[in-house]
């Protein structure tokens, strides 16, 4: 298959340029408040007002934390050149690990704020978020960005006369598709507080992980060690163990059946 090479741009009002990238994190968010007023129909603990702060919160933290994550994760020798390279989104540059310490941050505010349990919400929040996820890669794909290995199998991509592995797609189907359909379905009847959210945390690293193997790394910093370890291993492993630990932790300290469904 041969890359269309898309146009990063959709369309253009006078000197405002609309991007397809921009466009995918909005409809990314559209689909996760849909699913979330749907979620909060069949309970009496959420309503519209709630979802609707929530959903400002968490596109603030994933805007501002994937910004901030990508200068600090890949882009430090940059940032420490000239500080002001924050503030140069048009460049471009997300981190998905920054994106979700924003969002971590935006519900701890918002629990607080709400007088709600941390893992009440981030249980609530999780099974919409691989939505986001999944149209961010499809922008990644469009942008002609993160591209995987030059490749022989039959579903690659020719970009410049070689062909690679479209690992954004390889991302969009398994942090995305896959996610979210384990996330839906275990969700589905009570579980324990931290339940979800571990899943979540658990499969997203082992997802990114093994995808890790066959995407290139950025230039900088490139492999960390051995010669094939990446910076996106390196922080998706804490989030295996995290997710890991959440989820022993949720089961042997309360039963499924004596908490309200999240």
């Amino acid at each position: 298959m041969i890359y269309p090479e898309f146009s990063t741009v959709l369309f253009e009002i006078g000197v405002i340029k609309i991007r397809w990238y921009g466009v995918m994190y909005i409809i990314g968010f559209v689909i996760a408040f849909a699913l979330l007023k749907y979620r909060a129909a069949r309970r009496d603990d959420w309503d519209v007002r709630d979802i609707e702060d929530l959903i400002f919160y968490g596109a603030m933290g994933v805007i501002l934390g994937g910004r901030i994550g990508y200068v600090l994760f890949y882009q430090f020798d940059a940032f420490l050149d000239n500080p002001l390279y924050l503030f140069k989104v048009w460049d471009g540059g997300m981190s998905f690990h920054g994106g979700l310490l924003g969002v971590l941050t935006a519900i701890a505010y918002f629990a607080r704020k709400q007088g709600r349990g941390y893992f009440e919400v981030s249980d609530f929040l999780a099974p919409a978020t691989p939505w986001g996820l999944f149209f961010g890669r499809i922008g990644n794909f469009i942008n002609g960005e993160l591209w995987g290995k030059p490749t022989d199998v039959p579903w690659g991509f020719i970009v410049n006369g070689q062909k690679l592995h479209a690992s954004q797609l390889y991302e969009a189907f398994l942090e995305g598709l896959v996610l979210f359909c384990i996330l839906w379905w275990f969700s589905r009847v009570p579980r324990p507080r931290m339940a979800v959210s571990g899943l979540f945390l658990m499969f997203y690293g082992v997802f990114r992980f093994a995808i890790e193997f066959v995407r290139v790394p950025d230039a900088d910093p490139g492999y960390i060690a051995f010669g094939w370890v990446t910076m996106g291993q390196i922080l998706s492993t804490p989030m295996i163990v995290a997710g890991l630990t959440l989820v022993v932790f949720a089961y042997r300290s309360r039963p499924p059946t004596k908490v309200a469904p999240s």
